[in-house]
Formats: C-alpha cells, sequence, structure tokens
C-alpha cells in the first residue's frame, strides 16, 4: 500500500477526524503510540482548515521504500506535487528537516514515473514557530523548488503562491498514486530496506533493463530452496557490471525473513572481506533499527540491535578464523554469501597469516578452500554464493576466482557447480579452471546468474562503460560512451581543487552525500592539504551530517580507494595524481618512496594501481569533479609534466573543463 490513507481533498475536509485517524491506524505498520495519535489529530485538523476552497488530492503516510521511511503527507493541486513535513515545536526543527523534505521530493522525481515531469514543492511545517523567513521560491533544472520552511500562520500563503508560480495541468490522483515506482538505492539503502523487510522488488527498479536482479535473487532462492529440499551442497558464481546490484543480491539472501526466523540461529551470512563495507553496513543497520525502536516505543540498547545485525553481516576473516578456532564443528549458517568473491586470498598469503598471526605452521590451504571446507561440515546440505567482480582487484594475496573453481575441481567432487555464463569474460579472469569445470558432469553455466545493467547510476548506464574505456586508452570508445551519457551525469575536470570542491557542494541538494577520494599511492598531493596517510574512519566518514568534521561532506578527509570500495557517493571530488601518468605511449606507473617517485615494474601492481583509479572513478552516482594539479617545476616531486599530459587526455577524450 503506498499511502495509509488517500482521498480527495474534498472527501478528506468532510470526513471526521476519528474516521481518518481509524484509516490510518488500520493501515499503519506499527502500534498506535499516543504521540503519533496526537501528531495525526494535529495535521488532519489543520489541513482541514487550511485547504479550503483547493480541489485535489490528500496522501498521509506516502511510502518511500528506496528510503525506509514515509512522506507525511503528500498534496496534489493544481498540478503540483507538494511533500509536506511536519513538525512541532521550535526545538524540532533544524537543518535536517529540509534536507529530509529535499530527499523526499528528489525521490519523487528521480524515481516515481507519474512525478518525473511535474513540478514538486517541498515544504517543512513548523507549525508552532514563532516566525520564519519570508519564503522565496526557486526552480531547480529539473522542477523541484527548493524547500521552503513555513509556520502554522503562512503554511497556506505558501500554497497559494507556489501555485502562482508553478499550476499545472490537473493530476490523476489515481494514476498518479499506483504508477511505478524506479528506485536504485545505495548499498546502505539497500542494506536498510532490506533489513526492515522489503522485497527487493520494493527497492529497485522494475524497468525492463533491471529486470535481471529480480531474476537472479529469486534464481538463487530456487536454487537454495532445491539444495535444502534435496540435500545437496551448491556453489553459485554470480557476475556482473560494477554497480549491477551483486552486493544487493547478497544481502537478500541473508536477510530474507522465512529464514532469519527459523531456529534461533541464522541459517544464512553475508561475508565480505572488505572492512569499511562490513563496519559502514552494520553501524547503517543499527542505527536504523534502533531509530525504528526507538519510533515504536520500545526500550533497546544499541549493542545488543548490534550483536543481531552482527549475526548475519560478517567478515570474511572472522568467519574464517572461526573455522580455524574449532576444527570440527559446522558453521551454524547453511548458507554463506561471499562478496567479491575473487579477492579471497592465495594458498600463499594464507599461509603467511597463519604463521604470523595464529602460530599454525604449513597451512597448506588457500581461503577459498578452507571457506568451502568449513561450510562442507554440514552432513546434510549447504550453499556457497560466490559474488565476483571484475577489475576490482587492489590488493596483494588475492587469489582471483580460478581458486575457487579449482578448489571445488580438486577436493570437492561432490559439490555441484552453478556459474554465471559470463564468468568466461576476461575480466574475471578465471583463466583455465573454467576448462576443467566445463568438462565436469555436475556443472551448469546459467544466465540467470549474470547481472547486466549498471543499477549504481540512475542518470547514465554508461559510466562504467567511460571508464572502462578511459582507463584502457580506447580513446574513441571513451569519447563515444562520453556523448552516450549526454549530460545526465555530469562529469567535469580542473587544476583548482577548490573548484572541484565547490561544484560537489553547489551540485548537491538535500542529504545527496559528496566527498574527497584520491587513490592511496597519491603521495603528493600534500600541498593541496589532501594526505592519503590519514586514516579516516569509513563509518563517520560515510554516515555521520554535516556537522561533523569526520563526515565525507566536510570534504577535508579523502577517502582511498581501500576505504570506498562497495560504497558509494552521490558526487565525488576525484583527486588525481602524478602516480598514474597519461604520457604518448599509454599510462606510466609510479610509486612515491622516500623523496622521489619510482616505476612500478610489477604487472600485477600496475594492475592494483589502475583498478584503484576504476574504483575511484565509479564511486559517483550523479556525477563526478576530476582534480588534475597544475604541478610545479619549483618542485622536483610535482613536476607539470607529471600532471599535464593526463589532464589533456581527459580534454581530448571530451570531459568538459570547469
Amino acid at each position: 500500500m503506498r499511502a495509509w490513507y488517500a482521498a480527495s481533498i474534498a472527501d478528506f475536509r468532510a470526513a471526521a477526524p476519528n474516521e481518518i485517524l481509524g484509516e490510518l491506524a488500520r493501515n499503519g505498520s506499527y502500534a498506535l503510540l499516543e504521540t503519533q495519535r496526537d501528531a495525526w489529530l494535529a495535521q488532519i485538523d489543520f489541513l482541514r482548515s487550511q485547504l479550503d476552497g483547493l480541489a485535489g488530492a490528500i496522501f498521509f503516510e506516502f511510502s518511500i521504500p528506496r528510503m525506509g521511511r514515509r512522506i507525511d503527507v503528500v498534496l496534489l493541486i493544481e498540478g503540483i506535487v507538494f511533500v509536506v513535513e511536519f513538525k512541532v515545536g521550535d526545538a524540532a526543527y533544524d537543518a535536517s528537516a529540509i534536507d529530509q523534505a529535499w530527499d523526499y521530493a528528489l525521490d519523487l522525481k528521480n524515481f516515481h514515473e507519474a512525478s518525473h515531469r511535474l513540478s514538486i514543492v517541498p515544504i517543512v511545517a513548523a507549525l508552532d514557530l514563532s516566525s520564519v523567513r519570508p519564503f522565496l521560491f526557486h526552480r531547480d533544472p529539473d522542477g523541484v523548488y527548493r524547500p521552503v520552511v513555513v509556520n502554522g500562520q503562512i503554511f497556506r500563503d505558501a500554497i497559494d503562491a507556489s501555485i502562482a508560480c508553478a499550476a499545472g495541468p490537473p493530476i490523476d490522483a489515481s494514476r498518479w498514486a499506483t504508477a511505478p515506482y524506479r528506485p536504485t538505492p545505495t548499498i546502505v539503502e539497500a542494506a536498510r530496506a532490506l533489513y526492515a523487510q522489503h522485497s527487493v522488488d520494493a527497492i529497485a527498479r522494475h524497468d525492463a533493463g533491471a529486470e535481471n536482479l529480480r531474476v537472479t535473487s529469486a534464481h538463487l532462492e530456487e536454487l537454495i530452496a532445491e539444495a535444502r529440499s534435496q540435500k545437496r551442497k551448491l556453489i553459485c558464481f554470480v557476475t556482473g557490471v560494477p554497480g549491477a546490484g551483486k552486493t544487493l543480491v547478497g544481502l537478500n539472501v541473508a536477510t530474507r525473513k522465512e529464514r532469519r526466523a527459523e531456529n534461533d540461529a541464522p541459517p544464512a551470512v553475508y561475508l565480505s572481506g572488505n572492512g569499511p563495507l562490513v563496519a559502514v553496513l552494520r553501524e547503517a543497520l543499527t542505527r536504523d533499527e534502533l531509530d525504528r525502536q526507538r519510533l515504536l516505543g520500545n526500550k533497546v540498547r544499541k549493542g545488543k540491535i548490534g550483536e543481531s545485525v552482527k549475526a548475519f553481516i560478517q567478515n570474511v576473516h572472522h568467519f574464517r578464523d572461526e573455522a580455524v578456532s574449532d576444527r570440527v564443528n559446522a558453521p551454524a549458517e547453511h548458507v554463506a554469501v561471499f562478496d567479491e568473491a575473487q579477492r579471497a586470498w592465495t594458498q600463499r598469503m594464507t599461509e603467511s597469516f597463519m604463521a604470523r598471526k595464529k602460530g599454525i605452521k604449513g597451512f597448506d590451504q588457500s581461503e577459498p578452500e578452507f571457506l568451502i571446507s568449513y561450510m562442507d561440515r554440514h552432513a546434510d546440505w549447504s550453499v556457497v554464493v560466490c559474488l565476483v567482480g571484475g577489475g576490482q582487484e587492489i590488493n596483494t594475496g588475492e587469489a582471483g576466482i580460478d581458486a575457487w573453481l579449482e578448489a571445488v575441481q580438486r577436493k570437492f567432487p561432490d559439490w555441484r557447480m552453478h556459474i554465471s555464463s559470463r564468468l568466461t569474460d576476461s575480466e574475471y579472469a578465471a583463466g583455465h579452471a573454467l576448462d576443467a569445470a566445463r568438462r565436469r558432469g555436475n556443472s551448469v553455466f546459467d544466465d540467470c546468474l549474470h547481472l547486466s545493467v549498471s543499477m549504481r547510476s540512475f542518470r547514465a548506464e554508461n559510466v562504467s562503460s567511460f571508464v572502462k574505456a578511459l582507463l584502457d586508452r580506447n580513446r574513441d570508445e571513451a569519447s563515444s560512451a562520453l556523448e552516450r551519457i549526454d549530460g545526465r551525469y555530469p562529469i567535469v575536470v580542473t587544476r583548482e581543487i577548490e573548484a572541484a570542491k565547490e561544484w560537489v557542494r553547489h551540485r548537491s541538494r538535500g542529504s545527496e552525500r559528496y566527498g574527497l577520494v584520491a587513490s592511496s599511492k597519491a603521495m603528493r598531493l600534500k600541498p593541496h592539504a589532501i594526505d592519503v596517510r590519514v586514516n579516516i574512519d569509513p563509518v563517520h566518514w560515510f554516515l555521520d551530517g554535516k556537522d561533523d568534521t569526520r563526515s565525507s561532506y566536510y570534504l577535508e578527509d579523502a577517502a582511498t580507494e581501500f576505504q570506498v570500495q562497495g560504497l558509494e557517493l552521490d558526487w565525488a571530488c576525484v583527486t588525481w595524481d602524478g602516480d598514474l601518468r597519461s604520457s604518448a605511449s599509454g599510462w606510466g606507473f609510479h610509486d612515491f618512496r622516500g623523496s622521489r617517485w619510482q616505476n612500478v615494474n610489477s604487472i600485477e601492481n600496475r594492475r592494483y594501481l589502475l583498478n584503484a583509479y576504476r574504483v575511484l572513478l565509479t564511486r559517483a552516482r550523479q556525477g563526478m569533479a576530476i582534480f588534475v594539479p597544475r604541478g610545479s617545476d619549483r618542485d622536483a616531486t610535482r613536476k607539470s609534466e607529471y600532471y599535464d599530459a593526463t589532464f589533456e587526455y581527459l580534454r581530448a577524450i571530451g570531459v568538459e573543463e570547469l
């Protein structure tokens, strides 16, 4: 149900307040608290008088599933969508209230099909404020107005003024309310919604291009159910382009309500070796659940909620350590989802770690082999889901996906393999292990296990293609991909860091998140107050607000590829140092050691550096500013020649200069 109460304004004004309250209470998803009842009655009473003489429709508690929230009131009047957020009391109104109303308006504009071409006016109705600033209407190019703050005395004035400057043809309320909603949530938003038991359907786009997200999710559920009913052991390999929703698919498997409700222990777990991602997701879900429980009037400890979240979102290395400490028993979970599975450790890396950190000498298994052996301890059934990214390797000691395939081939012949048909693509570097898998009798190559459409950017789906062509030095293809983006995802380049920062600040609206990112090898950005040696806390950087100096909003601390991989910003300020330099012969790869740059000769380390920039250039959902310093010929470590060719290369393929 999109709204808990919907009616024409005429019917709303004619209805008894208790009748409206009763419908809100019946349709609500939580017990009606006295504070909520009083708030609804106050809103009902206020709006019945304020909407006198107006025609249109009204919706109370209109669902925004991508954000896991509901808009207090939506009004459709004279071709305008009014998003109204009520605040009571002077202390209740702050800048976050404005951002909240703005976020709702932007969500409707971007993801609600019937709102794409309509004017949308967000209003913060702080009814008890004694005075407010005069409201000024500013319309952005997409038809979303800047939020206005009103008190009870001038609410109707704001409605009338909006109508005077933005009125359009009447809106069919029934068609508007039932129009398709096609969101593209960030991974944090998706995790929050899934944990709150929204479905993938509720929080993902519904267009044909993204249909395989639902197909892949449903197919995995079928395979898991089949493995359980037939007492099989199964490993699945899911591939996808950057931002296609692999992590979303994995979180959906881990958070399915049906499995969470079984027994006392969650029978599915989402595992990642990406420490920042795990930390951010856990904290985001903990904060969200804490707010939800407090809204319901429940007194709960944050620590207790955090422990329940940790049960199904875990660091893969901690999961592995449990298996090391207990070499006999099976894990509590029958289903394990390994995100970025290609980043699991080689045998050499695992052996070294076990000797140094665990005191175990002669460890003879790669991390993939050991993790499968842990799941294989189950006597009846078990499922491993490997989510596989391409071109994302940024650490030494990563085994690649072929290590998983080889482990199954050599040690677990009874396990059935369902392999994405696209795992054969060169970017996944599966190697000869795939050939052996083809000859295996219980291997299936499965089209349903590939996610082909990027969900990260709702403005353009050609960004990953552009970045790939740019880094591959394919100028024509990069220029062509940039043309296909066609301004829907603005990309600019500048030689001035403050210009880049101001650009992302100005572009951001509501709580859209922006931040500064840099390669971990970008050691000569310190003259621009960017020091990648400062170790940021990704939890604060990604989750805290505009008033916290540790957050990304301050544009003071740069996050590296290690801290942002798997996470997203709306707008990114990408800094480009002399570690990766353009030249007539291709890329030059450099590492700053001591007091000078040194050439990187290792093919593996060159690939890591190139992938670092791939990660940085694909973090933003809506657009990015690329900062290439001018350098200084007075400084041998920052010569202009280290930067000029990179800037000219970006300009030559069509990136607009700011």
